[in-house]
């Protein structure tokens, strides 16, 4: 492998931690093989903390190709709360109000998840690495401060329902989606529109382009993988 002209490297991202966070150990990581000071890396599409999935690395040239990898459709498997809302519409924060959910049924939560495929109009999540006068919106959120972010249009190729509990108001979903599409707003929406609420309780990319899950690499095994690769340049 030749890092410096570029590689593109499919990783596992594991729970709590952030993209930059993945991408700063394996940069240290592959640095210290070549023996560099700082190996030129970047990621393609960042990843929640408290999700966990396909993280897309380049190296070197490669990074010239960060744009087009972010374009590719991806897959996400979601499990969610309904009946109550957070301020992060995931785990990250604790719960702020709570909602009825006896009218909510499996027939209904179908026709919700249908309506939802398409081009639909979505709001960012305060809680995310959207860029606001300069600044990321967590960065203001977490300092109090009030965000406005307006509606992008996105993309949804389709939505499965992998199960609905009508006794714990929970459920799972598969999403196959296009660029920019955050999932806690899916959520979110998923709740209003259900005339209640709802939230993340987890979160997993499952695929990016044709790359799937199955095939990253474990984050605690990179050493390990990094060590068996025969270095080129």
């Amino acid at each position: 492998m030749n890092f410096h002209e570029g590689e593109i490297l499919y990783i596992n991202k594991p729970y709590a931690m952030s993209s930059f966070g993945a991408l700063a150990h394996v940069r240290y990581l592959l640095s210290k093989r070549l023996g560099v000071k700082r190996l030129k890396t970047g990621h393609a599409g960042t990843l929640d903390p408290l999700a966990t999935g396909v993280l897309v690395l380049c190296t070197g040239r490669a990074t010239k190709r960060i744009e087009e990898l972010q374009g590719h459709d991806k897959e996400y498997v979601a499990t969610l709360q309904l009946g109550a809302t957070t301020a992060s519409y995931d785990m990250e924060h604790p719960v702020d109000a709570v909602y009825p959910t006896d009218h909510i049924t499996r027939e209904r939560v179908e026709e919700v998840l249908a309506s939802m495929v398409g081009d639909i109009p979505q709001v960012p999540p305060v809680y995310s690495a959207v860029m606001v006068n300069g600044k990321r919106a967590y960065q203001l959120g977490r300092k109090g401060a009030q965000v406005e972010l307006a509606a992008k249009t996105v993309h949804i190729d389709a939505i499965d329902l992998l199960f609905f509990d009508a006794d714990l108001m929970q459920m799972g979903i598969r999403v196959r989606c296009g660029k920019g599409t955050y999932i806690r707003s899916l959520a979110r929406d998923i709740g209003e529109a259900l005339h209640s609420g709802a939230y993340l309780t987890s979160l997993c990319r499952t695929r990016v382009g044709d790359a799937c899950i199955d095939d990253c690499i474990i984050m605690e095994d990179f050493p390990q993988w990094l060590e068996a690769q025969q270095i080129e340049g």
